[in-house]
């Protein structure tokens, strides 16, 4: 393995001596996600394997180019999870790209223990730079500080800051109880009922809205799902996992169809978008996805008018911006952090900020 990463390297550091732009790709299976990119590709997948399992200490530790479904079969045979609950988009998915999109599923957007966003998962990362060389950091135990949050700038980063060789995750228990339930309730009294819900219980794990049908996943001991489902009342869901499934991996009716899709992050009390498209509630009211061909600024205007941002997420015209565009201190910062790590600028140029 080690030579592996050798080899990797001495590429690595031809490209930037002729500043010569690399696309680092392991399955392509979120090619349709962010600004479109260019170069030599660069394929880490030899670089995989699951380096450490610790199922007492909840800590697995990846080369990036495994497969999610490998590391997934082996957290599912202890009864362990990725808290995040990331989508696939294809088979071809890896540890490492799922990292680097940074694309959760339906659990991450819910509150409680064991779930949140992939940067909260991510104890520690070793990473090859633009350079060459082999930077490691954070740890692989949970109370590990160190580090912490460079390791964690990785996730959304679509590749630009270097190559993911190597992950620590922190893992969580699979419940013992799950049930889906479905309520005939228009969008504001789903808002209402998502906020309530995620509020009052730590079994609130999975929520969507969509014409006129609220569908909550409760999740946990099984006397607390049982109490909590009885209090919830609604009509149990036959196959829960494949629902939410259908959503995560966005193979539901909602996403037919080639109508560009948009991705609003807002307060989760946010009123409804209202802009005539259809739209879908996930997780507490948090997530808004909609369907329109309307004109990027009226979707991103209207998302800043709900105290949020939009992500033109698939399809539409690439020269609307997929990423709103950023303040001036932030972007700042990106671009120092894009000089220090890749300083050539030669790992997967503009895939999230143009000119980056």
């Amino acid at each position: 393995m080690q030579d592996r990463i050798a080899q990797l390297a001495e590429t690595v550091r031809f490209a930037a001596a002729d500043r010569r732009r690399l696309c680092i790709r392991a399955g392509g299976t979120k090619d349709f996600y962010g600004n479109p990119s260019n170069g030599e590709r660069l394929d880490p997948r030899p670089l995989c394997g699951v380096v450490d399992f610790d199922p007492a200490e909840l800590v697995l530790t990846a080369r990036g180019g495994t497969p999610l479904a490998e590391v997934e079969s082996l957290l599912a045979a202890r009864g362990q999870m990725l808290g995040f609950e990331p989508p696939h988009f294809g088979s071809g998915a890896t540890i490492g790209g799922c990292v680097a999109a940074g694309l959760a599923g339906p659990r991450a957007t819910c509150p409680g223990p064991g779930r949140g966003a992939i940067r909260d998962f991510v104890l520690g990362a070793q990473l090859l730079d633009g350079r060459g060389r082999l930077l490691r950091f954070g740890g692989t135990v949970i109370k590990n500080v160190a580090g912490y949050d460079l390791a964690r700038a990785l996730a959304g980063s679509l590749g630009i800051l270097g190559v993911i060789i190597e992950l620590s995750l922190r893992v969580v228990p699979k419940p013992i109880c799950e049930i889906t339930l479905q309520f005939e309730l228009d969008e504001v009294a789903a808002l209402e009922r998502m906020n309530a819900w995620g509020r009052e219980t730590a079994c609130f794990s999975a929520a969507a809205s969509e014409a006129g049908r609220l569908t909550v996943r409760l999740s946990g001991a099984r006397a607390a799902v049982v109490a909590v489902r009885k209090k919830f009342g609604g009509e149990a869901l036959a196959d829960g996992d494949g629902f939410w499934s259908a959503l995560r991996e966005q193979r539901s009716e909602f996403f037919a169809g080639d109508a560009p899709v948009w991705r609003l992050s807002v307060p989760s009390n946010a009123r409804p978008v209202s802009l005539g498209a259809s739209e879908l509630i996930e997780g507490a009211g948090s997530v808004r996805w909609l369907r329109t061909g309307l004109p990027a600024a009226e979707v991103r205007r209207r998302a800043a008018e709900l105290g949020g941002i939009a992500t033109l997420f698939r399809g539409g015209s690439p020269d609307q911006g997929v990423f709103a565009p950023l303040p001036p201190v932030l972007m700042r910062i990106n671009a120092a952090l894009k000089a220090e790590f890749d300083p050539a600028g030669i790992f997967n140029f503009g895939r999230l900020i143009a000119g980056l």
